[in-house]
């Protein structure tokens, strides 16, 4: 999981500076232990137990951690010198923890893990020319859909360019009937404009990412085309706690397309009533001119600095990667295996709701690597939805996010100004 929405406390706010202050790091206590989250946690001791670890290993223990409670765990324990041996980090948390001098890079022995992944997740582990965690299960998010609505429309799915993409929107809409929708875009949430702008080729931020570029021409387009799909009343002016219950709307058809991750597949599976099952179907993101982009997600797997033994300790990440261990996995926790053979080997590749996974992902793009940035997005959505109600022009609104961005980026460029910042 990418996990977006957790941000340092005040107390932790000056953690950037802490690595030339030196002396935290990790401690093992003569085994290995692992912080993981979630699902992850649950299943780990069984795909533990199933690698057969070689004697000479010391001991493996697994403690979980709740994802709401994680990214402050890391930064407390950093502090305290309490970070165990190896982590799980989602890998919007990576340059902040590189940054803060958290976790070790990864080493050259290790290198060849990446060998077999999805190039944009990989790349959101190297900061500064050094990469510093291993990807082990991905995801990204695209379009769930209605295909009986669309089938109806005279589409065998969505189309793939912006100006397809919308006129099958107006005439979804047109089924489906006054009172009804063609798209969900909740107004709290930032993952759909994000996925629109990288789609439109924004990049986000410059000067090394010291600056906000949302004023750059790409992330206007995208803003204007956000905003026509609420001017066009193809998306409801809603957040996602005004929606009641997701697949009772989906499924009466308030809306008939909304963006989401892997993780959905088994909500639709379940939740959707019986009659539902055969008519949703997942597709990529449309693009201005064809296949849109979106941002990588999942989590990589950490070796954090000052280790006991971190030979022992990447010796079992890489264990962890190897492809029987990601096929295993997948099997316990249906995530997204990171390594591309072993989507082949599970027969995902295969699958027509998954698939489409691993076309966005070979299209995904990596996103500005600072610590600064779950913040900034939340920043700029905040903005956004002020757009969508009228408050802000598009132009407006791209000056507003640059100025908030930029006070956000203050540190930054102090850091970059006397070289501290990777």
């Amino acid at each position: 999981m990418q996990v977006t929405r957790r941000r340092m406390t005040g107390a932790l706010a000056a953690l950037p500076l802490l690595p030339m202050l030196g002396g935290c790091g990790a401690r093992s206590g003569g085994g290995l232990k692992i912080w993981a989250m979630g699902n992850e946690a649950a299943n780990l001791p069984v795909l533990l137990q199933s690698l057969r670890l070689p004697a000479d290993m010391p001991p493996v223990t697994v403690q979980p951690l709740p994802w709401t409670a994680a990214h402050e765990k890391l930064l407390t324990g950093f502090a305290g010198n309490a970070l165990p041996a190896i982590g799980q980090v989602g890998n919007s948390w990576i340059a902040e923890m590189a940054t803060i001098g958290a976790i070790a890079p990864v080493p050259a022995s290790a290198e060849r893990l990446l060998d077999d992944q999805f190039a944009a997740v990989a790349e959101t582990n190297r900061i500064a020319d050094r990469t510093w965690a291993i990807p082990w299960y991905v995801d990204t998010r695209l379009q769930f859909y209605r295909k009986d609505m669309f089938a109806r429309a005279g589409y065998a799915g969505p189309p793939l360019d912006w100006a397809g993409w919308k006129a099958a929107l107006h005439k979804v809409k047109a089924l489906a009937g006054d009172g009804n929708y063609a798209v969900l875009l909740p107004v709290n949430e930032f993952e759909q404009l994000l996925t629109i702008a990288l789609s439109a080729g924004a990049r986000l931020l410059r000067d090394e990412g010291g600056r906000g570029a949302f004023s750059d021409p790409e992330f206007k387009a995208a803003l204007a085309f956000y905003k026509s799909l609420f001017d066009e009343k193809l998306a409801p002016v809603a957040s996602a706690t005004q929606i009641s219950n997701i697949w009772n709307e989906f499924a009466r058809g308030f809306f008939s397309i909304f963006t989401s991750g892997p993780w959905t597949i088994g909500d639709m599976k379940s939740r959707l009533p019986a009659a539902m099952q055969g008519r949703w179907g997942t597709s990529p993101n449309p693009g201005p001119t064809g296949i849109g982009s979106a941002a990588p997600g999942g989590s990589s797997l950490v070796v954090f600095a000052g280790a006991d033994n971190p030979d022992a300790a990447w010796d079992l990440v890489s264990r962890l990667l190897a492809p029987s261990a990601q096929l295993r996995f997948q099997q316990l926790t249906g995530n997204l295996p990171a390594r591309r053979s072993v989507w082949r080997d599970a027969g995902l590749a295969s699958d027509p709701v998954v698939a489409p996974f691993a076309t966005q992902l070979e299209r995904a793009t990596a996103l500005p690597k600072v610590p600064e940035w779950e913040r900034i997005v939340t920043e700029m959505q905040v903005v956004a939805e002020r757009m969508v109600r009228g408050q802000y022009s598009v132009d407006e609104a791209a000056a507003e996010i640059d100025r908030r961005a930029d006070r956000l980026l203050e540190k930054r460029r102090w850091m970059l100004g006397k070289g501290l910042a990777l």
